[in-house]
């Protein structure tokens, strides 16, 4: 059998491959309410193989979403609609997190889409943001510098959230502190010029995701894993290197992460060397520091290219973003590259055939 169609086991959830859905942004919920196109875009990856699905970033509060249009859990309304997605999901045969996040100063923008950019302003519907300093990112309005009390709030709305995520019936949780929102935003220096106890060294700006971490693991069972995504280089000078980032990474694993979803930049605009697997040498660094398991993502498109980043020990699992868009059942044309058996549901061979679709198998 193919390393990748693997089962894996973190925790006390069963994998059955190690095939993930990168988190991806689909900007179209109204008021953080996930709707039927949620529904499609989740469901029909776990129709076509892929052993966890993780949703978009998911507000835990409402001033942590990216665009008015995220996603969010922070009432009752939210979880309940998860809750059909999550049950579709598995009677899929598949697993499925939630990506949970708050947007920081990278908060109330356009939808990447929309003809204007920048800062949502409050007369369409924008709010004023916050950061761990009154800094702003480049073309958007400069946050509010979060007071000591606010500061304090994080870990518990985090923990919150977590809380309705299980509710819901979500496998796993995922703590977003990449791409330059509210938690890489306090751990780079390139944003955080903080000189209280959440400031001033690398120590004090990894507290608050530490202190992040650490609530959500009290809040979520014991038997399900808790991921963390980082980006593990801001691609600039004086900013967090992939070492900077490997020393929190190992705190945060003592503390109970149990996977280091491993991606880069975003805390400031970056030139970027973009090419096939440009981020999995740091997947493979991170891995080699922490010790901890870790997920690759970054143009992985090709089975065979997936296959030997397992193989040569760069990550446990790979995240498709851009190809799983262009092709929900990726993982199953992978297994037939790959000369896997494709078994139907409930999966036995790593990746399934719904019934319906099993004409479709290759002869």
């Amino acid at each position: 059998m193919s390393l990748l169609f693997q089962p894996m086991a973190l925790r006390g959830l069963s994998l059955p491959n190690r095939v993930w859905l990168a988190p991806m942004c689909e900007y179209s919920a109204v008021d953080g309410v996930p709707n039927d196109w949620h529904l499609v875009h989740l469901g029909s990856r776990a129709v076509g193989g892929f052993g966890l699905v993780l949703t978009e970033a998911t507000a835990v509060v409402p001033e942590g979403r990216i665009a008015p249009e995220d996603t969010g859990i922070w009432n009752d309304e939210q979880t309940a609609a998860w809750k059909r997605i999550v049950d579709f999901v598995h009677e899929r045969g598949a697993r499925i997190g939630i990506q949970l996040a708050h947007a920081g100063r990278k908060a109330s923008t356009f939808r990447p889409w929309s003809p204007v950019h920048g800062t949502v302003p409050a007369s369409d519907g924008g709010w004023p943001t916050v950061g761990p300093s009154a800094s702003a990112y480049p073309g958007y309005d400069a946050p509010d510098e979060m007071t000591p009390a606010q500061v304090a709030d994080v870990p518990e709305q985090f923990a919150a959230a977590a809380r309705r995520a299980r509710e819901a019936g979500f496998d796993a949780v995922e703590v977003h502190a990449a791409h330059g929102y509210l938690l890489h935003q306090f751990l780079s220096p390139l944003a955080n010029f903080r000189t209280d106890a959440y400031g001033g060294s690398p120590e004090g700006r990894s507290r608050l995701v530490e202190e992040t971490v650490g609530a959500v693991r009290s809040a979520w069972p014991d038997e399900l894993p808790v991921l963390v995504r980082l980006s593990a280089t801001d691609w600039l000078e004086n900013g967090l290197g992939v070492d900077d980032v490997a020393a929190v990474a190992g705190r945060l694993g003592r503390l109970g992460a149990d996977l280091i979803d491993v991606s880069t930049g975003g805390v400031a605009p970056a030139t970027i060397a973009v090419g096939p697997g440009y981020q999995v040498p740091h997947a493979r660094r991170m891995r080699e520091l922490t010790g901890l398991p870790v997920s690759a993502v970054g143009l992985i498109s090709d089975p065979a290219q997936a296959e030997q980043i397992l193989v040569e020990g760069s990550a446990d699992a790979v995240m498709l973003g851009r190809e799983a868009l262009r092709d929900p059942y990726w993982p199953l044309r992978a297994a037939h590259t790959l000369g896997e058996k494709i078994g139907t549901l409930p999966v036995d061979s790593g990746v399934g055939m719904q019934p319906q679709y099993n004409r479709a198998q290759w002869r």
